[in-house]
């Protein structure tokens, strides 16, 4: 460990320790009318997840196999003048991977370890490393300053930036998407960007990102313009994502009581996509998401939700994965988060019902097209503001593996139980 890594770990230690047992940010500095302040929010966060997989040593050594996951992560917010705001999150977290759990060992619940998109530099480290089983890091995930220019605002530094109406899938969400079966993950990734959010009018504004990474290449400078028409509230987008031109659009209005959102993209791709085109090019490959969601006014409140997402970027036969993985640049969209799917579509149901008012169930359902899926159940216990228990189960069904090969989407995935425990402070 880095004398570093000792010394940000103390300090961080020390914040937590000395925040109180109250809802909300530790206030630090706050000016008498309150328009300038300087507050702190930390949190830590305990999990463990215990996996049953299917009989195939190939994939998984030890069919029973345990992930524990500790996350610290202090984020502080100042406002030294009424035009000015900066911000930082630092995070410490460890790992620890029962042996030979394979690809049991969590990594389709918690978060990808890879690097994070757009990123100048990762600043996101080892500080200790024990093979495979055991890893302790440290990340800076946010460091920015954001500017108020009248009415528009300008951001520069490594911040959280997430688009899109879609709730467990994301056509649009194209800087760092989360995984929809991801558990552990409250935080969006930081990326390293400028951002510029200007009004026009009551209804309409224009949003443009410039998201930085090692290269040109791996940068995006994309566009959105937001508009309210009556009870519709639409976005179009265009820019360079990567080496893709994107153009998208989204809506999101109220039918009949029903909220109703969906998000269309075609991304222009380099060449013919090995998987593929779609609107009869081979360079073109379109995202789509469509869903909805209605409110029950029964016992402390009944949410509904259905999602149906298609992917270009995926495969037709689950069988023809490994081939396609083969190809450097569709592993490099896998492990970016390109693709939030192995296969072209898929649908997901959930629901979540409250258990008075400190309790709330939820289960979501997830299927493909071969018939495999994944139910989650999950129930959260807040025993305060600064205290909740997360206990959440993940069944998945379908076609097993035949060694390494899948046979169905979801049927190679183990069967995994999840408690979280987290305080804030």
């Amino acid at each position: 460990m880095t004398l570093r890594g000792i010394i940000l770990g103390l300090a961080v230690a020390a914040a937590v320790l000395a925040s109180p047992s109250t809802a909300g940010a530790l206030e630090l500095w706050s000016s008498e009318a309150g328009d300038r302040y300087c507050d702190l929010d930390t949190s830590i966060k305990w999990t463990t997840l215990l996996s049953h997989a299917p009989d195939e040593p190939l994939l998984y050594p030890e069919r029973w196999s345990s992930t524990s996951l500790w996350r610290l992560r202090a984020a502080l917010r100042a406002r030294p003048a009424k035009w000015l705001g900066v911000g930082v999150a630092y995070e410490q977290r460890a790992r620890l991977i029962s042996e030979d759990a394979g690809v049991a060992g969590g990594m389709w619940v918690f978060m990808n370890g890879g690097d994070a998109p757009y990123r100048i530099r990762q600043i996101d480290e080892p500080l200790v490393e024990i093979g495979e089983s055991f890893s302790y890091r440290h990340e800076l995930d946010r460091i920015y300053a954001a500017v108020s220019l009248g009415s528009a605002q300008v951001t520069i530094g490594r911040q959280a930036v997430g688009w899109g109406r879609g709730v467990l899938f994301g056509a649009v969400d194209i800087f760092a998407p989360f995984s929809p079966l991801e558990s552990d993950r409250e935080w969006r990734r930081g990326i390293d960007a400028v951002r510029a959010t200007v009004p026009l009018t009551d209804l309409i504004s224009v949003d443009v990102v410039a998201a930085l990474g090692e290269s040109l290449d791996a940068s995006s400078f994309v566009g959105r313009v937001n508009a309210y028409v009556g009870d519709i509230d639409g976005e179009i987008i265009f820019g360079k994502r990567y080496e893709d031109y994107l153009y998208a659009v989204t809506a999101s209005l109220p039918v009949f009581g029903t909220e109703v959102h969906g998000e269309f993209a075609v991304f222009q791709v380099p060449g013919a996509y090995p998987g593929g085109g779609d609107l009869g090019s081979e360079d073109r490959v379109v995202k789509a998401v469509f869903g909805g969601s209605y409110s029950f006014d029964l016992g402390d409140g009944l949410y509904l939700m259905s999602e149906y997402h298609y992917s270009g970027f995926g495969v037709d036969r689950i069988e023809d994965l490994d081939a396609h993985l083969l190809n450097p640049g569709v592993f490099e969209r896998y492990m970016r988060g390109d693709v939030q799917i192995l296969g072209k579509h898929a649908v997901a149901l959930q629901a979540i019902y409250g258990l008075g008012g400190t309790l709330s169930a939820s289960c979501s359902w997830m299927v493909g097209p071969d018939g495999s899926g994944v139910v989650n159940p999950s129930s959260t216990w807040s025993f305060s503001d600064n205290v909740s228990l997360l206990a959440s189960a993940y069944f998945p069904y379908g076609a097993l593996p035949d060694g390494m090969a899948l046979k169905s989407e979801y049927g190679a995935a183990p069967a995994s139980t999840l408690v979280q425990i987290n305080f804030y402070y």
